[in-house]
């Protein structure tokens, strides 16, 4: 998938979506768009007066419209301020309507594709650098989920012999992700007997499930262990709770970027810089969230879904997430942050991620 400039497009609303309010004119609709965009940039409530600079109309004309988002349920009015802040509503509003999502600029797509190829291979390893490029890059939490390999498919099996009584097992799962497992073996290794039964192995398990792999494998396998003189096949069933394992929420999870987003005026005070953190330590929290189905099967590959404030669970923060796919397995790209986040930038970033991560790129 192309990272360069694309057309416009509205991102996926996941299902559960706090519900739009009555429909808006389209002098509402331009004057909540600048009031989320300014917000968004300044941090600060916006009044009619700084508004007044975007239109050619009279602060009172702006403040009737402004009063009618407000009754309306899109706007805020904190107490301290005579400025408006966009409401969870309004931020959907923009989000599902008026935004604009343009691609990413010439310079950051090249660092996006030069970073990831450099470790293309090692899944793990692009993950991690990955979610430290989109922190950077969003100046928010960024995380990128790699995939359950319980569904990955099981291409081949290879086991080299590392000595007489030690051999790598090698797991190919389509789509290009890999996992590798030392073992010993009771049998000194002959290199013409264990690429037979390699042969054998790859007849009866490749073409499954590393699910499947695990749950039927005994049975698939005992006949070859009880005929097998290298012992490699019982190494094969007594490894396979390791072997084909589903990684933990630990390891699936690369999540990088909190200095960033305690820079956000949002979590300037000591209370809420703790809630960024145990965000950021939150591996089981961050992959239940991002293995939602509206999340991981929006219908459309690599195309964000936005979550805001309490769609997400907690009022302080959105997340912007796009799937990616391996074979048949899928993983996920997010950031995470207030919801005052650049939301046209947070989009762009996570679907071009997400398209160099799909098995495919170009």
């Amino acid at each position: 998938m192309s990272v360069s400039p694309r057309s416009l497009r509205r991102p996926h609303r996941a299902s559960g979506a706090e519900g739009e309010g009555a429909p808006l004119s389209a002098r509402e609709r331009e004057v909540l768009e600048r009031i989320v965009q300014r917000f968004i940039a300044s941090a600060a409530p916006v009044g009619s007066k700084a508004l007044a600079e975007d239109f050619e109309l009279s602060s009172a004309s702006l403040r009737n419209t402004m009063r009618a988002l407000e009754d309306a349920g899109y706007l805020g009015h904190p107490h301290t301020s005579a400025g408006r802040v966009p409401t969870a509503q309004g931020y959907r509003t923009y989000v599902d309507q008026l935004m604009d999502v343009r691609g990413l600029s010439s310079r950051e797509a090249d660092l996006l594709r030069q970073s990831l190829r450099r470790r293309l291979g090692d899944l793990e390893a692009v993950a991690r650098d990955s979610s430290r490029l989109l922190g950077r890059l969003a100046q928010l939490l960024g995380v990128v989920l790699t995939p359950r390999l319980s569904t990955g498919v099981l291409e081949r099996l290879d086991i080299v012999a590392l000595s007489t009584h030690r051999v790598l097992f090698v797991l190919a799962i389509r789509g290009g992700l890999a996992r590798t497992v030392q073992a010993e073996v009771e049998i000194p290794v002959d290199s013409a007997r264990l690429d037979r039964v390699v042969q054998r192995l790859n007849e009866r398990l490749a073409g499954l499930t590393l699910g499947e792999i695990r749950q039927t494998g005994a049975d698939r396998l005992q006949d070859l262990a009880d005929a097998d003189g290298t012992g490699v096949v019982r190494v094969v069933l007594r490894e396979a709770p390791d072997l084909f394992r589903e990684a933990s929420p630990a390891r699936r999870a690369a999540i990088a970027g909190a200095q960033h987003l305690v820079r956000q005026p949002e979590f300037s005070e000591p209370e809420s810089v703790r809630g960024v953190v145990e965000l950021a330590e939150s591996e089981d929290v961050i992959v239940h969230l991002l293995e939602e189905p509206a999340v991981l099967e929006p219908g459309t590959p690599e195309r964000a879904v936005v979550l805001i404030g309490r769609e997400v669970g907690e009022a302080a923060y959105s997340v912007v997430t796009a799937p990616y796919r391996q074979g048949e397995a899928r993983g996920a790209v997010a950031v995470i942050g207030p919801t005052r986040m650049d939301y046209p930038r947070a989009v762009a970033l996570v679907e071009a991620v997400a398209g160099l991560l799909s098995d495919s790129p170009d």
